[in-house]
């Protein structure tokens, strides 16, 4: 019976995060044909059905769901032992696996992530963003970047953002004929472009001053989900927008957005980066976390 390989592990382990042939695909760098083709093999040389699979959907079986918490650990310490033999390169090696926010995606990537890159040319780093909080470990993942106050409490934290803000903000042309509010309350007769989390409710802003804090389901004919949509339509004059400080920094400081309400909006823990403490830390790991500190020592 031929041997089965690391690859072909790897890639149970992909289509097992995923749920999906053709993300795993992307992840592995292969044809989702070539990625199914692959799996059908294990599964016959096993005498196993690893996954359920239709055409619209992927799921374990339940020998599968036992094979995959074999395997998922194993590769771990597989992974673990090389990483110790990296440590005696000048420079770290190999990938990071890093689970973030669409918008902690956006606000790493230039100051952290690029900047890791070019210091380390022969590290990859494989961002995946996405708005649910995930079980770093039990996915596969090496950290996360998440807001600090959303941070497992069993995981080492290392703050890669100061503080960060809200700020309602609308065009010139928005406020040319409409007074600007002085409370929240006031936004119950403006014109407010609406969010939508990813669990599919509305978002109702927020607001603090003096421990007063207020909630507001602020009207509106638009809903986004995406917050760069919701600044694109603020600065078209389609209504007032809530959105991170960030975001809009060179809008408000260039005058193409007003900033409204701002004794509303203290500040909120910024982003971290996380990972397991009870995990050996791989040297591109620690490298990167080395990166983090530097850069917020300089912010």
């Amino acid at each position: 019976m031929k041997r089965t390989g690391l690859d072909e592990l790897n890639a149970v382990v992909a289509v097992a995060t995923h749920l999906s042939f053709r993300a795993a695909s992307t992840e592995l760098g292969m044809s989702p044909s070539a990625l199914s083709h692959a799996i059908g093999a294990l599964e016959q040389r096993m005498g196993v059905r690893l996954f359920h699979r239709t055409t619209r959907s992927v799921a374990l079986s339940e020998a599968g769901e036992q094979f995959l918490a074999r395997v998922r650990p194993a590769l771990r310490d597989i992974a673990d032992a090389m990483d110790v033999v990296n440590q005696f390169r000048d420079t770290p090696t190999g990938t990071l696996r890093i689970n973030v926010s669409l918008g902690a995606a956006r606000m790493v990537l230039t100051p952290i992530v690029l900047r890791f890159l070019e210091r380390y040319p022969d590290m990859h780093v494989d961002l995946v963003s996405n708005d649910r909080m995930m079980d770093i470990v039990a996915e596969g993942f090496d950290a996360g970047i998440r807001q600090r106050d959303a941070v497992p409490q069993d995981m080492i934290a290392v703050p890669c953002t100061p503080d960060l803000r809200f700020a309602v903000v609308g065009s010139p042309a928005y406020f040319r004929h409409r007074e600007k509010p002085a409370s929240p309350a006031d936004l119950m007769s403006h014109t407010c472009i609406r969010a939508r989390l990813p669990t599919g409710t509305p978002y109702r802003w927020e607001f603090e001053k003096h421990g007063e804090a207020v909630t507001v389901d602020v009207p509106g004919p638009l809903t986004l989900s995406q917050w760069d949509l919701m600044v694109e339509a603020a600065l078209q004059g389609v209504g007032l927008a809530y959105a991170s400080e960030w975001t809009v920094a060179e809008h408000i400081a260039s005058g193409r957005l007003i900033r409204v309400l701002d004794d509303w909006t203290p500040p909120y823990p910024g982003l971290a980066l996380y990972y397991p403490g009870h995990r050996h830390v791989p040297a591109g790991l620690r490298a990167l976390v080395e990166l983090v500190k530097e850069v917020m020592r300089g912010s």
